[in-house]
């Protein structure tokens, strides 16, 4: 238990210094452009899903008003 609580004692101040630079980005234009064009693929899949299913509401609620209106017939 000893030896543990000293292998924890050396690694955990080596740890701390892991990072002391800041965070460096070197993504280049072809990568921001890569991931601009995943962006529109995923645009244009989700608009007509949406459109769909904003089509499949408001059929059904007409649905349910037809219904009422024959109950309260």
């Amino acid at each position: 238990m000893k030896a543990l609580a000293t292998i924890i004692g050396t690694i955990a101040p080596a740890t701390a210094f892991a990072a002391s630079t800041p965070r460096v980005d070197d993504s280049g234009l072809f990568s921001w452009i890569f991931l601009g064009f995943c962006a529109l693929i995923i645009l244009a899949q989700a608009m007509p899903a949406l459109l769909l299913m904003f089509g499949m509401a408001k059929g059904m609620t007409g649905v349910v008003k037809d219904e009422l209106k024959a109950h309260k017939a």
